[in-house]
Protein backbone atom coordinates (compact mmCIF):
# COMPACT_ATOMS: atom_id res chain seq x y z
CA UNK A 1 0.00 0.00 0.00
CA UNK A 2 1.26 3.44 -0.83
CA UNK A 3 1.05 6.57 1.16
CA UNK A 4 2.26 9.75 -0.17
CA UNK A 5 3.14 12.44 2.20
CA UNK A 6 3.45 15.65 -0.18
CA UNK A 7 0.93 17.52 1.50
CA UNK A 8 1.27 18.22 5.04
CA UNK A 9 -0.53 16.43 7.62
CA UNK A 10 -2.13 18.25 10.29
CA UNK A 11 -3.22 14.99 12.50
CA UNK A 12 -0.53 13.90 14.45
CA UNK A 13 0.08 10.15 14.82
CA UNK A 14 -0.76 7.96 17.55
CA UNK A 15 0.88 7.91 21.10
CA UNK A 16 3.25 5.32 21.02
CA UNK A 17 3.26 3.14 24.57
CA UNK A 18 6.25 2.10 26.53
CA UNK A 19 5.84 -2.36 25.89
CA UNK A 20 6.12 -4.31 29.24
CA UNK A 21 9.29 -5.18 30.58
CA UNK A 22 8.59 -8.89 29.34
CA UNK A 23 9.14 -7.35 25.96
CA UNK A 24 12.47 -5.37 26.30
CA UNK A 25 15.41 -6.98 25.52
CA UNK A 26 19.24 -6.71 25.88
CA UNK A 27 21.32 -4.16 24.07
CA UNK A 28 23.12 -6.94 22.33
CA UNK A 29 20.39 -9.85 21.79
CA UNK A 30 19.36 -10.65 18.21
CA UNK A 31 16.42 -8.99 17.29
CA UNK A 32 13.59 -9.99 14.90
CA UNK A 33 14.57 -13.21 15.46
CA UNK A 34 12.77 -16.79 16.04
CA UNK A 35 10.43 -16.34 18.85
CA UNK A 36 10.87 -12.84 18.94
CA UNK A 37 7.65 -10.29 18.84
CA UNK A 38 7.50 -8.66 15.41
CA UNK A 39 9.35 -5.73 15.32
CA UNK A 40 8.90 -2.60 12.91
CA UNK A 41 11.63 -0.84 11.04
CA UNK A 42 11.68 2.11 8.69
CA UNK A 43 14.21 2.30 5.99
CA UNK A 44 14.70 5.68 3.96
CA UNK A 45 16.52 5.46 0.36
CA UNK A 46 14.31 2.43 0.18
CA UNK A 47 13.62 2.79 -3.48
CA UNK A 48 17.10 1.62 -5.07
CA UNK A 49 20.96 0.96 -3.75
CA UNK A 50 21.56 0.07 -0.31
CA UNK A 51 18.10 1.26 1.42
CA UNK A 52 16.36 -1.29 -1.18
CA UNK A 53 18.72 -4.08 -0.63
CA UNK A 54 18.27 -3.22 3.53
CA UNK A 55 14.32 -3.72 2.87
CA UNK A 56 15.04 -6.83 0.87
CA UNK A 57 17.09 -8.47 3.98
CA UNK A 58 14.88 -7.66 6.75
CA UNK A 59 11.84 -8.87 4.85
CA UNK A 60 14.10 -12.28 4.36
CA UNK A 61 14.81 -12.87 7.91
CA UNK A 62 10.84 -12.52 8.93
CA UNK A 63 9.52 -11.20 12.19
CA UNK A 64 9.85 -7.38 10.75
CA UNK A 65 7.01 -5.19 9.60
CA UNK A 66 8.60 -2.66 7.36
CA UNK A 67 7.49 1.04 6.10
CA UNK A 68 9.78 2.02 2.95
CA UNK A 69 10.70 5.93 2.03
CA UNK A 70 11.81 7.00 -1.67
CA UNK A 71 11.56 9.79 -4.08
CA UNK A 72 10.96 7.00 -7.10
CA UNK A 73 7.52 6.01 -6.39
CA UNK A 74 7.62 3.42 -8.97
CA UNK A 75 10.94 1.46 -7.73
CA UNK A 76 9.65 1.97 -3.89
CA UNK A 77 6.13 0.63 -4.56
CA UNK A 78 8.00 -2.68 -6.65
CA UNK A 79 10.72 -2.92 -3.18
CA UNK A 80 7.47 -2.53 -1.32
CA UNK A 81 5.78 -5.34 -3.20
CA UNK A 82 8.92 -7.47 -2.48
CA UNK A 83 9.15 -7.00 0.96
CA UNK A 84 5.87 -7.20 1.87
CA UNK A 85 6.37 -3.15 2.93
CA UNK A 86 4.04 -0.16 3.38
CA UNK A 87 5.35 2.28 0.85
CA UNK A 88 5.54 6.10 2.05
CA UNK A 89 7.30 7.64 -1.29
CA UNK A 90 8.57 11.35 -0.48
CA UNK A 91 11.16 13.70 -1.08
CA UNK A 92 13.16 14.23 1.96
CA UNK A 93 14.79 17.57 -0.11
CA UNK A 94 11.37 19.03 0.85
CA UNK A 95 10.62 21.23 3.50
CA UNK A 96 8.76 19.10 6.68
CA UNK A 97 9.06 15.84 4.92
CA UNK A 98 10.82 14.29 7.28
CA UNK A 99 8.13 15.34 10.11
CA UNK A 100 5.30 14.15 7.79
CA UNK A 101 7.94 11.03 7.00
CA UNK A 102 7.77 10.37 10.79
CA UNK A 103 4.00 11.05 11.45
CA UNK A 104 3.12 8.61 8.95
CA UNK A 105 5.70 5.54 9.78
CA UNK A 106 4.76 5.82 13.17
CA UNK A 107 1.08 5.84 12.29
CA UNK A 108 1.28 2.60 10.02
CA UNK A 109 3.46 0.65 12.33
CA UNK A 110 1.95 2.04 15.45
CA UNK A 111 5.94 1.97 17.10
CA UNK A 112 9.42 1.85 15.46
CA UNK A 113 12.68 -0.65 16.85
CA UNK A 114 14.57 0.63 14.36
CA UNK A 115 15.39 3.23 11.56
CA UNK A 116 17.94 2.77 8.72
CA UNK A 117 18.81 5.87 7.16
CA UNK A 118 19.55 5.74 3.76
CA UNK A 119 18.82 8.78 1.75
CA UNK A 120 21.15 10.00 0.66
CA UNK A 121 22.41 12.17 -2.63
CA UNK A 122 25.89 13.06 -4.07
CA UNK A 123 27.39 15.66 -6.72
CA UNK A 124 30.67 15.29 -8.11
CA UNK A 125 32.75 17.96 -9.68
CA UNK A 126 35.36 21.48 -8.43
CA UNK A 127 33.63 22.61 -5.24
CA UNK A 128 33.91 26.13 -7.52
CA UNK A 129 31.69 24.91 -10.35
CA UNK A 130 28.67 23.37 -8.02
CA UNK A 131 25.75 24.73 -8.03
CA UNK A 132 24.31 26.32 -5.08
CA UNK A 133 21.24 24.22 -5.35
CA UNK A 134 23.03 20.60 -5.14
CA UNK A 135 24.61 22.18 -2.14
CA UNK A 136 21.72 22.80 -0.64
CA UNK A 137 20.10 19.65 -1.40
CA UNK A 138 23.15 17.33 -0.03
CA UNK A 139 23.53 18.86 3.37
CA UNK A 140 19.77 18.70 2.97
CA UNK A 141 18.80 15.17 2.41
CA UNK A 142 21.87 13.54 3.35
CA UNK A 143 22.48 15.26 6.93
CA UNK A 144 19.78 17.47 7.86
CA UNK A 145 16.71 15.48 7.07
CA UNK A 146 18.27 12.40 8.65
CA UNK A 147 19.14 14.53 12.30
CA UNK A 148 15.35 15.67 11.74
CA UNK A 149 13.67 12.83 11.53
CA UNK A 150 16.13 10.81 14.52
CA UNK A 151 15.13 13.65 16.63
CA UNK A 152 11.11 12.98 15.58
CA UNK A 153 11.62 8.97 15.67
CA UNK A 154 14.20 8.76 18.58
CA UNK A 155 12.07 9.67 22.03
CA UNK A 156 9.86 6.80 21.81
CA UNK A 157 12.50 4.43 21.50
CA UNK A 158 13.84 6.16 24.94
CA UNK A 159 10.31 6.02 26.19
CA UNK A 160 10.13 2.44 25.91
CA UNK A 161 13.84 1.69 26.56
CA UNK A 162 14.98 -0.64 23.16
CA UNK A 163 15.66 0.03 19.68
CA UNK A 164 17.98 1.16 17.39
CA UNK A 165 19.44 3.90 14.76
CA UNK A 166 21.50 3.03 11.40
CA UNK A 167 22.75 5.78 10.16
CA UNK A 168 24.56 5.00 6.25
CA UNK A 169 27.53 7.13 5.64
CA UNK A 170 30.14 6.90 3.38
CA UNK A 171 34.18 6.71 3.62
CA UNK A 172 34.08 9.48 1.92
CA UNK A 173 33.08 11.21 5.29
CA UNK A 174 36.17 9.42 7.21
CA UNK A 175 38.69 10.56 4.86
CA UNK A 176 37.62 13.40 1.69
CA UNK A 177 37.27 12.46 -1.36
CA UNK A 178 38.24 14.52 -4.62
CA UNK A 179 35.72 15.99 -5.90
CA UNK A 180 32.53 15.63 -3.22
CA UNK A 181 33.63 18.26 -1.01
CA UNK A 182 30.32 18.99 0.20
CA UNK A 183 29.21 15.49 0.19
CA UNK A 184 32.05 14.17 2.02
CA UNK A 185 31.46 17.30 4.71
CA UNK A 186 27.92 15.97 5.01
CA UNK A 187 28.78 12.34 6.01
CA UNK A 188 31.74 13.24 8.07
CA UNK A 189 29.29 15.05 9.94
CA UNK A 190 27.06 12.01 10.03
CA UNK A 191 29.67 10.23 11.40
CA UNK A 192 30.67 12.67 14.33
CA UNK A 193 26.26 12.60 15.39
CA UNK A 194 26.43 9.04 15.51
CA UNK A 195 28.96 9.54 17.66
CA UNK A 196 27.60 11.86 20.03
CA UNK A 197 24.33 10.58 19.76
CA UNK A 198 25.34 7.09 20.96
CA UNK A 199 27.54 8.83 24.23
CA UNK A 200 24.19 10.72 25.01
CA UNK A 201 22.14 7.32 24.61
CA UNK A 202 24.47 5.12 26.64
CA UNK A 203 22.46 3.18 29.28
CA UNK A 204 18.78 3.80 27.59
CA UNK A 205 18.68 0.75 25.58
CA UNK A 206 18.61 2.58 22.16
CA UNK A 207 21.97 1.55 20.44
CA UNK A 208 23.40 4.20 17.13
CA UNK A 209 24.68 2.08 14.73
CA UNK A 210 27.15 3.74 11.71
CA UNK A 211 27.72 1.59 8.66
CA UNK A 212 30.23 3.01 6.91
CA UNK A 213 30.97 1.55 2.51
CA UNK A 214 33.21 2.56 0.57
CA UNK A 215 32.18 2.20 -3.36
CA UNK A 216 28.66 0.55 -3.77
CA UNK A 217 27.42 -0.71 -7.06
CA UNK A 218 24.24 1.27 -7.06
CA UNK A 219 23.09 3.98 -9.49
CA UNK A 220 24.66 6.72 -7.37
CA UNK A 221 27.03 7.22 -9.09
CA UNK A 222 25.16 7.60 -12.19
CA UNK A 223 23.23 10.15 -10.37
CA UNK A 224 26.25 12.32 -9.07
CA UNK A 225 26.73 13.56 -12.63
CA UNK A 226 30.02 11.44 -13.20
CA UNK A 227 30.33 7.20 -13.52
CA UNK A 228 32.37 5.87 -11.19
CA UNK A 229 35.43 4.53 -13.34
CA UNK A 230 38.55 3.49 -11.36
CA UNK A 231 39.79 0.01 -11.19
CA UNK A 232 40.16 -0.31 -7.62
CA UNK A 233 38.80 -0.35 -5.25
CA UNK A 234 36.02 -2.58 -6.97
CA UNK A 235 32.84 -1.35 -6.29
CA UNK A 236 30.97 -3.70 -3.61
CA UNK A 237 27.29 -5.15 -4.11
CA UNK A 238 24.79 -3.11 -2.19
CA UNK A 239 23.40 -6.94 -0.63
CA UNK A 240 26.77 -6.85 1.22
CA UNK A 241 25.96 -3.55 2.84
CA UNK A 242 22.80 -4.80 3.79
CA UNK A 243 24.28 -7.39 5.31
CA UNK A 244 26.27 -5.24 7.23
CA UNK A 245 23.43 -3.55 8.23
CA UNK A 246 21.53 -6.42 9.67
CA UNK A 247 24.47 -7.92 11.84
CA UNK A 248 25.10 -4.71 12.92
CA UNK A 249 21.65 -4.79 14.14
CA UNK A 250 21.24 -7.90 15.59
CA UNK A 251 24.66 -8.05 17.54
CA UNK A 252 24.51 -4.30 18.45
CA UNK A 253 27.69 -3.17 16.25
CA UNK A 254 28.55 1.03 16.66
CA UNK A 255 30.74 0.64 13.62
CA UNK A 256 31.26 -1.36 10.82
CA UNK A 257 33.27 -0.48 7.54
CA UNK A 258 32.24 -2.57 4.18
CA UNK A 259 34.22 -3.98 3.46
CA UNK A 260 36.32 -4.38 6.45
CA UNK A 261 39.53 -3.05 5.07
CA UNK A 262 38.64 0.15 4.36
CA UNK A 263 39.64 1.02 8.35
CA UNK A 264 42.98 0.60 7.49
CA UNK A 265 43.22 3.91 5.27
CA UNK A 266 41.34 5.50 8.33
CA UNK A 267 43.77 3.96 10.91
CA UNK A 268 46.52 5.84 8.63
CA UNK A 269 45.36 9.11 8.37
CA UNK A 270 44.73 9.44 11.99
CA UNK A 271 48.07 8.03 12.92
CA UNK A 272 50.21 10.29 10.41
CA UNK A 273 47.75 12.94 8.47
CA UNK A 274 50.87 14.09 7.05
CA UNK A 275 52.11 11.11 5.04
CA UNK A 276 47.82 10.12 4.14
CA UNK A 277 47.59 13.75 2.78
CA UNK A 278 50.67 13.44 0.18
CA UNK A 279 49.63 10.17 -0.72
CA UNK A 280 45.69 11.19 -1.39
CA UNK A 281 46.95 13.95 -3.60
CA UNK A 282 49.20 12.07 -5.21
CA UNK A 283 47.13 9.21 -6.25
CA UNK A 284 43.25 10.67 -5.36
Amino acid sequence: MVHAFSRPRSVPGPQVVAPDADHARPRREPVGGRGARTRTALVTGASSGIGAAVARRLAAQGGWRLALNGRDITRLEQVAAQSGAVALPGDLSRPGADRRLAELAVDRLGRLDLLVAGAGVGWAGDFTGMPAARIDEIMGVDLLATVRLVRALLPPMVAAGTGRVVLIGSLAGSVGVRGEAVYSAAKAALGTFADSLRYELRGTGVGVSHVIPGVVDTPFFDRRGIPYTRSWPRPVPAERVADAVCAAVRHGRDEVYVPGWLRLPVLVRGAAPGLYRRLAARFG
